[in-house]
């Protein structure tokens, strides 16, 4: 599913034109991604978890060269899907 696809599908359950819809999920979105650009977890109790992991520098190889690379450290976002997203995976829901 892509983000037009999602919308059309929040359009047509909350009953709503998809105009109003795509304003719903955009804000949702923005919401989500400036909380994680504040070093903050977002919870959604029974989806899942965004949070943000630090990766520390390492060393890596170039698959060309084969010459050594310093690879920076960086923030990581990473999702840990809650007990109704692992059902609905599973055929549960």
């Amino acid at each position: 599913m892509n983000k037009t696809e999602l919308v059309a599908n929040v359009a047509q359950k909350v009953e709503s034109t998809k105009k109003d819809a795509d304003k719903f999920v955009t804000a949702t979105l923005d919401a989500i991604m400036e909380t994680l650009g504040n070093q903050e977890d977002v919870k959604l109790v029974g989806f899942g978890s965004f949070f943000i992991k630090k990766k520390e520098a390492r060393i890596g190889r170039n698959p060309s060269t084969g010459e050594e690379v310093q690879v920076p450290e960086k923030m990581t976002v990473r999702f840990k899907p809650g007990k109704l997203i692992k059902d609905a995976a599973n055929g549960i829901i």
